[in-house]
């Protein structure tokens, strides 16, 4: 039987008893401590609105370049607005992805409109919203798995600096057979929550050194374990390097677009190692790690 990373429902700790949600709680730890990423059933997203999001997606990255550049803000590392294609690549590897993306970020910061799709701005704001709470439900079970208080991590992500991408890969038939979509890395953040995609290509590396395809049905959820969430466990949990790989054949020319949503703490929070292996992970606040992997990904 093919491998895959393990289907959970979610709807065990949103709306069940004590007894379910602790059997949960302990559920996800297993997934995240053996893959460090699960995919969810029961979350209660608005379909409707996942939908809405994808479709306006796809008419903004069609605008010309000269109009989607009117939503990048410069100085601000990538963090809010419009990021060109070209322009990131994962740590360690010199050539680009191929992608652009649009991120949206808190409500207090500034966020650039877009007149052109104005829906898309208003979908994406929205479906941002949705996304923080459930996330922050979703860190309420991972505390409870690490018998902490329910809410160790609750009042450090509110306010965050967590954002919400909008990725479009384009068409690509004339790359080369490895050229990345997005090359092999791991993400930043606390968790991550994918809102499924529009086509394959998401690839996990297990401890077996096995790439595993992620082929999520399209209502699924796609949660996995960030580098700030490792090092504060002292890799109890994993972060898992995992990459987006170009199709074979026709579906190369054809783009894919993709809607992860990136929990970041207040760049205050500790991420100082509670458990696991303290000495081989260090000592850093968010807004340091933060910047440093920045750098390191050529996005400041």
């Amino acid at each position: 039987m093919p491998k895959a990373i393990p289907l959970l429902d979610a709807g065990r700790f949103l709306q069940g008893d004590d007894a379910a949600r602790t059997a949960f709680a302990q559920d996800l730890r297993d997934a995240f401590s053996r893959y460090g990423f699960v995919t969810l059933e029961g979350h209660g997203l608005d379909a409707d609105l996942i939908q809405q999001t994808y479709q306006s997606a796809a008419s903004f990255f069609g605008l010309p370049v000269e109009q989607k550049m009117a939503s990048q803000i410069p100085g601000v590392g990538g963090n809010f607005g419009y990021t060109p294609f070209g322009q990131e690549h994962a740590k360690d590897e010199a050539r680009a992805d191929l992608k652009e993306f649009y991120h949206f970020a808190q409500t207090h910061y500034t966020q650039p409109d877009c007149a052109a799709v104005p829906e898309f701005t208003k979908g994406g704001q929205k479906l941002y919203a949705d996304l923080e709470a459930l996330a922050i439900e979703l860190l309420k079970a991972v505390a409870m798995g690490l018998d902490l208080p329910e809410d160790h991590f609750t009042e450090q992500v509110k306010g965050g600096n967590s954002i919400l991408r909008v990725l479009h890969y384009p068409p690509a038939p004339d790359a080369p057979a490895d050229a990345p979509r997005a090359g092999s890395h791991e993400d930043i953040n606390l968790i991550t929550l994918l809102v499924g995609s529009s086509a394959d290509g998401l690839e996990v590396l297990d401890m077996d050194g096995d790439w595993i395809p992620v082929r999520a049905h399209s209502q699924h959820l796609t949660v996995n374990v960030g580098d700030m969430l490792q090092n504060f466990t002292g890799g109890v949990l994993r972060s898992t390097t995992h990459r987006v790989v170009l199709p074979e054949g026709e579906g190369r020319s054809k783009s894919r677009f993709s809607l992860p949503f990136f929990l970041h703490p207040q760049g205050s929070m500790p991420l100082d190692p509670v458990m696991g292996d303290r000495e081989a992970h260090p000592c850093w606040t968010a807004e340091a790690f933060l910047n440093h992997r920045l750098k390191e990904i050529g996005l400041s």
